[in-house]
Parts: structure tokens; sequence; C-alpha cells
């Protein structure tokens, strides 16, 4: 075996199982026009998650007597309220490109 062959081997055995060859796939910079049902249902577990987090927080918040605890778990709970708000503004975008005629 030659040293390139070895050095091949080494560089497979350091990759997971499945990626071996494959190049990793690049960030999408913003939404798909079309989603798929998993995408639909993906999207409402995360509304659903973010939702339950922001309403965690904002009862715990509530409940804290330690004014900066207190500041923190609203900092998170704002958070999350991001994340929902900006999951809602991307199928909000892409629902109205998919109501466009085509002409």
């Amino acid at each position: 075996m030659n040293q390139q062959q070895m050095m091949q081997g080494q560089q497979s055995q350091q990759q997971p199982m499945g990626m071996q060859g494959q190049n990793q796939q690049a960030i999408m910079p913003e939404p798909p026009a079309v989603i798929t049902t998993k995408d639909q249902l993906y999207l409402s577990d995360m509304l659903s998650w973010n939702l339950l987090a922001m309403k965690k927080a904002h009862f715990f918040a509530q409940q804290c007597q330690d004014q900066e605890i207190k500041m923190t778990i609203e900092k998170a709970g704002r958070m999350h309220q991001q994340h929902y708000e900006k999951i809602l503004s991307h199928l909000k975008t892409t629902n109205q490109q998919a109501s466009i005629p085509m002409q």
C-alpha cells in the first residue's frame, strides 16, 4: 500500500458513515417555494415548540423573585417569540407566492 492510499484510508475513517465521498450540502439562503407535507409537519412542530417555550418562559419569569434571573428568562422567551414570528413570516411569504396565478 502506498502513502497516498494510506492517507485516503485515514481520511475515510475520520468521516462518519454515509458521509464518505459526499460533499456537505450548502445552507439554503431562503425557504423553497414549495413545501412538502413532511416539511409542513416539521414547521408545525417548530411553531408548537417555540410557542410552548415562550409560554413556559413567561410563566417562570412571573414566578421568579430574582430580577437578574427573571430578565434572563424573559430574554429567552423573547428569543422563542422571534423564532416563532420568523417561521410564520416565511410561511406567509411562501403562501403568497403559491397563490400568485401563473400567466
